[in-house]
């Protein structure tokens, strides 16, 4: 009789379901996702739910493999010796190995009031609570969006197409990871939508109030609601479990994405850093490395050498209400092209990749191991350089 192996995966984000079901291609490996809620939550429409125009969940049954036991549970300590999880509501599950892909969520905004009367949307519950509070604004409430990365670009856009008055604070510039090109063009969009956006040293926010906005010029922006999408954290179970993390806790592994503690222990998503360079957080980047974390796992069961991660980025996509969108190109390693695509066709191709996220989680538990991704071979030079064994070449990948 064959002996099973038990794998268990924490988290139950775009990472954590696509490894989940990747790695039920063995029929000798047991698989079960512990997850917070009894529903799939589709992050990257968010900024939907608070504009009223999509609910953001799917459920579980269409995205996870038949072959995969859901718990739905909170995950208090990871116990490595014991090779055992603590839940929440008591008792512990054993693995033989562990899927770490607990994903990110608010970062702590470490600015005065901000915790306190400002609004974060990085999970499901926090976006619904904004719901609620935007649907019991006045209609001519000012709304301030703090932080212009792509969910506070879209929260803005979202809220400005349905009526609200919004003003962008960016910090320093709009849409830092677009090509001035792309830039240019949601900023456009922006205006058009009737946006207020607030660029340059000036436009930081240093503190946040019931009423208003304090900036570092010492104007202060009225605002009955404030929302914060200025940056991630991840959750601290690797800080609290005694597991090696970076600075922000995200778990420290090698380029197989095996914690540097322990071999038992493979990461993925938002809330891995292999070789202390992590990739940027995004769905994007989570999918590739929850297959990789998958099959790092399954190679090891069978005594294989595990893969070094190889992940190459395509671009970005951001919608401007629902319908205006730009498709900003990229190089493998992440940084923007000159090439974007805007308008109607732009807004189209955004709502293309949404679809297309949850078709390739639906497709691997269809038929596990059948995933794939764009690769980038520049990250080798990356890290030579990071060691110090040779520059890194300044040509890009096409």
């Amino acid at each position: 009789m064959t002996e099973s192996t038990d794998v268990v995966v924490i988290g139950g984000g775009y990472a954590g379901v696509m490894a989940a079901n990747r790695l039920t291609q063995r029929d000798d490996v047991t698989v079960t996702l512990i997850n917070p809620r009894p529903v799939f939550v589709e992050r990257i429409r968010l900024h939907q739910l608070v504009g009223g125009s999509h609910d953001a969940l799917v459920d579980y049954t269409q995205v996870l493999g038949d072959g995969v036991r859901l718990v739905v549970d909170t995950v208090t300590r990871i116990d490595a010796s014991e090779r055992s999880v603590t839940l929440a509501a008591g008792g512990t599950v054993g693995y033989d190995y562990l899927v770490y892909a607990v994903g990110s969520g608010s970062a702590d905004p470490r600015v005065p009031g901000a915790a306190e009367f400002g609004h974060p949307i990085a999970g499901l519950e926090e976006a619904e609570r904004l719901r609620a509070v935007v649907d019991a604004a006045p209609a001519t409430a000012a709304m301030t969006v703090v932080g212009a990365g792509p969910t506070g670009i879209e929260t803005a856009a979202e809220l400005a197409e349905e009526g609200h008055a919004v003003t962008l604070v960016c910090g320093e510039v709009l849409g830092p990871s677009l090509h001035p090109r792309g830039r240019r063009s949601v900023a456009k969009r922006l205006a058009t939508l009737g946006v207020t956006v607030l660029e340059g040293p000036d436009a930081r926010v240093m503190a946040v109030t019931r009423d208003d906005v304090q900036l570092t010029s010492g104007g202060r922006l009225p605002s009955t609601v404030t929302i914060w999408t200025a940056g991630f954290g991840v959750p601290d179970l690797a800080v609290r479990s005694g597991l090696s993390t970076d600075a922000l806790g995200r778990l420290l592994t090698d380029e197989t994405l095996t914690s540097v503690d322990d071999v038992r222990i493979v990461a993925a998503g938002d809330a891995a850093t292999p070789s202390d360079l992590p990739f940027r957080m995004s769905c994007q980047a989570a999918g590739p490395l929850g297959a990789h974390a998958a099959d790092t796992v399954l190679s090891r069961i069978t005594g294989g050498q595990p893969a070094p991660v190889n992940l190459g980025f395509v671009g970005q996509c951001i919608s401007l209400g629902r319908r205006t969108g730009v498709f900003q190109l990229a190089y493998k390693d992440d940084t923007a092209k000159s090439f974007y695509v805007g308008g109607r066709t732009g807004a189209k191709l955004k709502e293309f990749v949404c679809k297309q996220t949850i078709k390739q989680l639906k497709d691997e538990a269809r038929k596990p191991g059948s995933h794939t991704w764009a690769r980038n071979d520049q990250r080798r030079q990356l890290l030579r350089a990071k060691r110090g064994e040779a520059p890194v070449s300044a040509q890009k990948s096409a």
